[in-house]
């Protein structure tokens, strides 16, 4: 047996469009390929019957996610982030330049920002800050010196 690869990580949202816009305009991702699927294998595969899905896949630094847009049936949950020791996938975390500037351009595009959060480190040139995307999947922006391809505080 071998895994060959990771292909995505699929995240539901109630709008594509603005779903798109955000991780698009917002985060940086390219636009790479959407579906728009439906019908007996796909209800069979994600155990919803009647499922009608249309798709749309993004992609930034080797990382790709589907944003999910389920026309049948409907999303479900209140958009409410999930605490941090909630089992499964937590969080996104991406390195950028300024906490402060990315945030400004997350807001208008539906990102809500989790003030209470807030790390800033001006000494060092270092922030953190948590936000969720318009349907309130948890995003970490982390501001750090150094090599983006390593680890904050890595030598």
């Amino acid at each position: 047996m071998a895994v060959l690869r990771m292909t995505h990580i699929g995240i539901c949202v109630a709008d594509l469009e603005r779903a798109t816009r955000f991780y698009r305009d917002g985060l940086g991702f390219a636009y790479r390929s959407e579906l728009r699927i439906g019908g007996a294998p796909t209800a069979t595969l994600l155990q919803l019957p009647d499922c009608d899905l249309h798709a749309i896949y993004l992609e930034r630094d080797g990382t790709r996610i589907e944003l999910l847009h389920y026309i049948a049936p409907n999303a479900i949950g209140d958009g409410a982030p999930r605490p941090m020791h909630a089992r499964g996938l937590t969080h996104l975390s991406l390195r950028v330049d300024s906490v402060a500037e990315t945030v400004a351009a997350l807001r208008p595009l539906g990102g809500r920002v989790l003030d209470q959060t807030a790390l800033d480190f001006p000494d060092f040139g270092a922030a953190a800050i948590f936000l969720t995307d318009p349907d309130g999947t948890l995003i970490e922006l982390v501001q750090s010196p150094g090599d983006p391809e390593l680890p904050p505080g890595a030598a």
